[in-house]
């Protein structure tokens, strides 16, 4: 765990690939779908990084991730949604969108939850609607967040506004 304790080791092990970004999360338990994974926890931040998640509208809206959590990566077809949606941060969650099973890569759709990702990237999760260039929702159409496991309340009202012409595009 890159010198780091495992905060969930009998749901999770992260598994180093090669070059940078390349740590994965993986299940070492299987899932159902609707079955809730762990917790989101961590502290609030103005600042945006690789290892925080937007939790709001805004752009300061950022939670600093301190769990294996934070070994997730993206995927155009993820596996689970992070639900923040909820006004109490105790209540935010991961959540089973598939069933995972033992030795699955932990995914999510970063762009339900990130708005204007400060770390753009070229995805390569090879699914059959893989979006290629993952830079946050506000640089996808309302049409190409459907069907992605869940989107998060804010992400999809600044999409709504933006197609409507009162956001920034």
């Amino acid at each position: 765990m890159s010198g780091q304790n495992p905060t969930h080791p009998d749901l999770f092990v992260s598994v180093a690939g090669t070059g940078e970004f390349s740590i994965s999360l993986r299940a070492t338990k299987r899932f159902e779908i609707n079955e809730i994974l762990a917790a989101v926890t961590g502290s609030r931040q103005a600042e945006r990084t690789y290892q925080t998640v937007q939790c709001g509208p805004a752009q300061e809206d950022n939670l600093q991730l301190d769990s294996d959590l934070v070994y997730a990566n993206h995927s155009c077809e993820p596996n689970t949604f992070w639900d923040l949606t909820s006004h109490g941060i105790s209540e935010w969650h991961v959540r089973a969108v598939k069933t995972i099973e033992v030795g699955d890569e932990i995914t999510f759709f970063y762009p339900s939850t990130e708005w204007d990702m400060e770390q753009p990237f070229n995805c390569r999760c090879r699914t059959a609607s893989c979006l290629g260039h993952i830079a946050g929702a506000k640089h996808l159409a309302s049409s190409k967040l459907e069907n992605r496991g869940g989107i998060n309340t804010w992400i999809m009202r600044l999409s709504e506004e933006k197609d409507e012409g009162r956001v920034e595009q």
